[in-house]
């Protein structure tokens, strides 16, 4: 199998394009990574070799039915470039995914009711169609393809404007009963939270999430400033903000591994960004606080994993021949 790589994403115009052909070496496997911000697409073989990608804006404020139809165009064009349709897509976002629509996913107007593995498989005239949450997909292509291959178990922690992580054991993911296993950003910060999952909150990434420290570094520094930039600067009241958020994301992280036991844990997602001091600050926690401390690595996907997963699930709903 081809190895998977950074992905090279271009724009693209619009296409229509006939139902998928079925044939193993032409068929076209579609990865979308729905994002609060921007949707990412991939095209690949069945080997996994990356054919072509694209990134457009989500527009979440124009709701759920102008989105699909934004990923749809663009899931056209992309294929259209390829010279096939679609035999099997795969799709991830944030939230849980289910038949009847996507629970914890409050940022995109209408989401909730969105039947997405219907609407994809409508719109791409495909019955082989895979969704999923977009942390846990990560996690599925770290242990596939990258930092946690080998590793039973394993912990994929993604630390970016959300907060959350995915479990693997035996080679498998961890949904949990009702799909939320590592959702851990809706761990409570203190014994008093006045606000939580109950009420469609988030402790934890409310706090250390990239838009939570956003707004922290205003409240403090009584200025804008992202995660990157709090972290760049030098000043004393920026330092001290900076110390808290990493003691704070460390903690969670050690209790989350003090849990699960992980053999290595690979941490992906946008505040990796800030360079050693993140990993500095997660090596000595763990070292500290678990009972046998796991191996502490970059993961391989840093920032693009949903999408890998997103190709991996198109790739297991062409191989089963059934809907995902």
């Amino acid at each position: 199998m081809t190895e998977p790589r950074p992905l090279d994403r271009r724009d693209g115009g619009t296409a229509r394009i006939d139902p998928p052909s079925l044939e193993r070496g032409d068929a076209r496997l579609l990865g979308i990574d729905i994002g609060g911000t921007k949707i990412a697409l991939a095209v690949s073989t069945v080997d996994g070799a990356v054919l072509a990608g694209d990134v457009v804006p989500t527009g979440a404020a124009d709701g759920a039915e102008a989105i699909l139809a934004r990923l749809a165009d663009a899931g056209h064009a992309l294929l259209g470039r390829t010279g096939r349709p679609a035999a099997a897509v795969g799709a991830v976002g944030p939230g849980i995914i289910r038949p009847d629509g996507v629970a914890l996913s409050p940022n995109i107007s209408g989401w909730h009711r969105v039947r997405l593995a219907d609407e994809l498989a409508a719109r791409f005239g495909t019955s082989r169609v895979a969704v999923d949450n977009d942390v846990k997909a990560a996690g599925l292509a770290e242990v596939r393809h990258g930092a946690l291959r080998g590793a039973d178990p394993g912990l994929f922690v993604s630390l970016g404007t959300g907060v959350a992580a995915a479990i693997a054991i035996g080679g498998q993911v961890l949904a949990g009963a009702h799909g939320a296993a590592g959702e851990f950003g809706y761990d409570l910060r203190t014994p008093h939270e006045r606000r939580a999952a109950a009420d469609g909150y988030s402790p934890l990434e409310r706090a250390v999430g990239g838009r939570g420290i956003a707004e922290r570094a205003l409240a403090v520094l009584g200025a804008p400033v992202t995660a990157a930039q709090l972290f760049a600067r030098t000043d004393p009241p920026a330092r001290r903000l900076a110390g808290e958020v990493l003691a704070e994301l460390a903690m969670h992280v050690a209790n989350l591994c003090i849990a699960v036991d992980p053999r290595r844990v690979a941490v992906g997602g946008g505040l990796t960004g800030i360079g050693t001091a993140l990993f500095d600050a997660l090596r000595a926690r763990l070292d500290a606080a678990v009972p046998f401390p796991p191996e502490l690595v970059p993961a391989r996907f840093r920032t693009d994993g949903a999408l890998h997963g997103a190709l991996a699930l198109a790739t297991d709903a062409y191989r089963s021949g059934r809907p995902g």
